[in-house]
């Protein structure tokens, strides 16, 4: 696993990253209306609005921390 560039703590990351980053885009899904003349309040619910992006935001971060941060050699 030397020529391997990312450690495995950061796949790990990397993993726990895209499971965010697809919760983000779950709690986003739904509020529509099958009926296009009624209006449904719940596409402006704070979830959407506000928690989901933050959710995604931070799978994003997580993945990029796990891509970036280089191993510690223990040999030397």
């Amino acid at each position: 696993m030397s020529n391997f560039s990312v450690s495995p703590k950061g796949v790990r990351n990397m993993l726990i990253g895209l499971i965010l980053m697809i919760a983000g885009f779950i709690l986003m899904t739904g509020g529509g209306s099958s009926d296009p003349n009624v209006f449904n309040e719940s596409m402006f619910d704070a979830r959407k609005l506000i928690v989901a992006p933050i959710v995604i935001l931070l799978g994003i971060a997580i993945v990029i921390i796990g891509i970036m941060k280089t191993p510690k050699d223990k040999g030397e």
